[in-house]
């Protein structure tokens, strides 16, 4: 499983020869401007919530690739009413998708498309696939909810946010990386705004004081599961 970053919360994942974007969001991104979003490969669109920062370029991407946008039941359903190729799930459901299986887990945040309209309730995902487990926790709080997932599932990875103001800070975090009981962390959804500048060097610390090890990766940067 190879997993790239491409800045803010865009994520793109390599798993059995398919190509998965989650919440691509880059034309809109100058810190991303030398990514081309007409270069990226994408068998499926994960989407975790409808914010603006999170789907700004899915029409883009899937009209040229096809991709199979999966979300939640409203999400999906907006693109599939334009006429997309979608996937709809909810809180809790599970499906084996032919690179693994997705299951769509419970977020704490706000979820609304650009224009207002509602954009249903927003998730994470665990993705399962190639022997690897990862928790994609989209833009939430910190939620005991978090706990559920090592129940049934021993993660490899969580990609966590770490930008604070919209989301968790680096402290809660650290807290949520104990909970899911994984100490490999991807941070995600930082610096891309001034609301949410980190200092990297102090977030590391703080995992690392606590015996986990925390991914800051420049954009474009990938590693290997």
């Amino acid at each position: 499983m190879k997993i790239k970053f491409y800045g803010h919360a865009c994520i793109g994942i390599t798993v059995n020869e398919v190509n998965i974007l989650v919440d691509p969001f880059i034309s809109g991104n100058p810190k991303a401007s030398h990514i081309d979003i007409n270069t990226l490969e994408a068998d499926f669109i994960l989407l975790t919530h409808a914010h603006q920062d999170h789907i700004l370029d899915v029409e883009a991407i899937a009209k040229r690739t096809d991709a199979v946008i999966v979300s939640n039941y409203e999400i999906a359903s907006h693109y599939g009413n334009k006429g997309f190729n979608y996937h709809p799930m909810n809180h809790g459901g599970s499906w084996d998708f032919e690179f693994g299986t997705v299951k769509y887990v419970i977020s704490h945040h706000t979820s609304s498309f650009p224009d207002g309209s509602y954009g249903g309730q927003p998730g994470g995902f665990v993705i399962e696939g190639e022997h690897k487990n990862i928790y994609i926790a989209g833009d939430t709080a910190l939620t005991m909810d978090m706990k559920l997932i090592p129940m049934r599932t021993k993660l490899d990875l969580a990609i966590l946010p770490i930008g604070s103001n919209f989301t968790m800070d680096v402290e809660d975090a650290i807290i949520a990386s104990d909970f899911v009981q994984c100490d490999k962390v991807l941070g995600y959804h930082f610096d891309t705004f001034g609301y949410i500048e980190i200092n990297h060097e102090e977030a590391k610390r703080k995992f690392f004081d606590k015996g986990k090890d925390l991914m800051l990766l420049e954009i474009g940067q990938s590693i290997e599961l």
